[in-house]
């Protein structure tokens, strides 16, 4: 990854944030280089709301909370790893950290013009440390030893006070496959009316496998365009993509105060929840389902069709799912895909444990039974940004 200078340069987001030697980022080009604002009509979208009162939780390796451009929106990180490296090393919070600008930053300087300003400027952001960098040398043990942490975030998350949970992160290996208690901490968070979003994985140049949490019933897959809305070559094709979002030479900050230009579904998943997070501070009364159907009803470039594997929808446009929104009262929709009785009392009674049919069935439609089963230290072992 390199640092922003007068030109942007690109980044891997999936799995690793690795670093060549740092050169001056002028922060005055900085924002002219944040294409994906205008893209996305925020200018309008802001004379609605900037997202205050709403809080995104940020599932991902941590988040710099006295960052410039975050200072004040960063409430107290939760650690479901409780190991590894810690505020100030350089494998902290580096991939949350950037999720976090897109999603919610203010920028810094005199009128906040300088740095990166997010798609929700005034949201808070609630980290919740789940996965680690690819350089912390505590990932194996992560590996080996918090294979629950993912589903215990999400419901963590759920229970203290998300409105939005970003998922920046998946597993879209040749293993790749639902995880039953995953999937039970979804259902449970869009039940206690959170919207969940999740980046659709970057597969697309290696065989488009199936990505998890993304294909999870409920969540709102994010698929990667560029600055003309062609789909990133990288960005994964499935039925779970809902709509795109930018997600190719997008501005990040980063914990050492330097921006950097990077690319993956990732950013796209950031962006996608800053905009939920702009429809739930205006309406807050709306259902995730009503959310995700505004933001893919009122998509841009629709593909033929309306709609395809590629970019679902199309590229989300805030404003135009603002002026939709101010049209909807709450309709009862169901937040989820599922009834009632697919997890037993729900979430507001204890959790009874569910056997492999009552969750493997609504899924055999869309993936092989002896994927449903197999390899869960494998899977959890590659879990990592996307």
């Amino acid at each position: 990854m390199k640092p922003l200078s007068g030109a942007a340069a690109s980044l891997l987001l999936a799995g690793s944030l690795a670093l060549l030697p740092s050169a001056t980022a002028y922060a005055d080009g900085i924002r002219a280089q944040q294409w994906g604002l205008s893209a996305l009509h925020l200018d309008e979208a802001w004379r609605t709301t900037k997202g205050r009162g709403v809080t995104v939780a940020v599932l991902d390796t941590g988040v710099e909370a006295d960052h410039p451009d975050l200072a004040g929106n960063v409430l107290t990180t939760k650690d479901m790893i409780g190991f590894g490296a810690g505020p100030g090393d350089r494998t902290w919070a580096r991939h949350g950290t950037a999720m976090a600008g897109i999603i919610a930053g203010h920028g810094h300087g005199s009128g906040n013009t300088d740095g990166v300003m997010g798609v929700a400027p005034e949201a808070r952001i609630l980290p919740v440390r789940v996965i680690l960098e690819d350089g912390d040398p505590a990932r194996a043990k992560a590996r080996t030893t918090r294979g629950n942490a993912l589903a215990d975030g999400i419901r963590w998350a759920a229970d203290h006070g998300a409105d939005v949970i970003n998922l920046s992160l998946g597993d879209d290996s040749d293993s790749a496959h639902p995880e039953p208690s995953e999937d039970e901490a979804v259902q449970y968070a869009l039940k206690k009316g959170v919207v969940v979003v999740a980046s659709a994985g970057n597969g697309g140049d290696k065989g488009d496998h199936v990505s998890y949490p993304a294909a999870y019933p409920g969540v709102i897959a994010a698929t990667a365009v560029d600055k003309y809305g062609t789909r990133a070559a990288f960005s994964t094709r499935r039925w779970y993509a809902a709509v795109s979002a930018p997600g190719v030479d997008v501005v990040i900050a980063d914990p050492d105060h330097k921006y950097y230009a990077g690319w993956g579904t990732s950013a796209a998943s950031a962006f996608v929840s800053g905009a939920a997070a702009l429809i739930k501070a205006a309406h807050p009364d709306l259902a995730p389902a009503q959310v995700k159907k505004l933001l893919e009803d009122t998509a841009r470039d629709a593909p033929v069709g309306g709609r395809d594997d590629s970019r679902g929808f199309g590229m989300i446009d805030p404003a135009a799912a603002l002026r939709a929104a101010a049209r909807l009262g709450p309709k009862g929709l169901r937040p989820a895909s599922y009834g009632d009785e697919y997890f037993g009392a729900g979430p507001d009674h204890a959790r009874a444990a569910s056997s492999a049919s009552d969750w493997a069935a609504p899924l055999a439609g869309s993936v092989g039974g002896v994927l449903l089963v197999a390899g869960g230290v494998l899977w959890r072992g590659r879990r990592r940004p996307a």
